[in-house]
């Protein structure tokens, strides 16, 4: 066990009341969030794909679609060579099985460092009222893939966008027992105006966000 359970183990502990287990108490404070009503939101996108495209587009990301999940590395080696860069990059773990080598790109599975300038991920889903792609931490969903690289490419399942970021909340909720360790909120490249006022992408993460779009 590590540190970060031990701590957490025995606050649970405490909380526990007499008579009554965590899995009792957890399922109660499930049904009372579930139970809750949402405050007002805006009316939802009737296509949910074409308003996240729509977004994610205004946030200075770029998008394509696919049909299909082996279409996804030719996809990206004609994106890596319209902006002239290299047919080389990190992934996913999770992403280790597409046929990179078919579509002439050198793909290493594994976590990003220093010198990665291209690093492709999935998603765990997207919010198409925002464009904001979805991102869990794992063994074999490592955040630095997103984080490191200058060019963060991401993969996402169009059955897997969400029309509210709520909703995000809601699939966590049922689909993990637990929360990962993090859950990355990305909505374009990165940017930051603190130098006069001045907006500048790739300051404190990746400069240019694209998006594969699968379905």
């Amino acid at each position: 066990m590590s540190g970060r359970e031990e701590i957490l183990d025995r606050i649970r502990m405490r909380l526990a009341a007499p008579g009554r287990n965590i899995a009792e108490r957890r399922a109660a404070v499930l049904g009372h969030i579930d139970a809750r009503e949402r405050s007002p939101q805006p009316r939802p996108p009737v296509d949910l794909v074409s308003g996240f495209r729509a977004c994610a587009l205004k946030l200075a990301s770029t998008c394509d679609q696919v049909p299909h999940a082996a279409d996804v590395p030719d996809a990206i080696r004609r994106y890596l060579a319209e902006h002239e860069l290299p047919a080389r990059a990190v992934c996913w773990p999770a992403l280790a099985t597409l046929d990179w080598t078919s579509a002439r790109l050198a793909v290493e599975p594994r976590t990003a460092q220093g010198d990665d300038l291209v690093g492709i991920t999935g998603a765990y889903c997207g919010v198409a009222e925002t464009g904001t792609l979805v991102l869990l931490s794992g063994p074999h969903t490592p955040g630095s893939v997103s984080l490191l690289p200058e060019t963060h490419i991401a993969v996402l399942d169009c059955t897997r966008i969400l029309a509210a970021m709520e909703d995000v909340w809601t699939l966590l909720r049922r689909e993990h027992g637990a929360m990962p360790r993090a859950v990355n909120f990305v909505s374009g490249p990165s940017r930051t105006a603190d130098i006069e006022q001045t907006v500048t992408l790739g300051v404190h993460g990746p400069a240019r966000v694209h998006v594969v779009l699968v379905g």
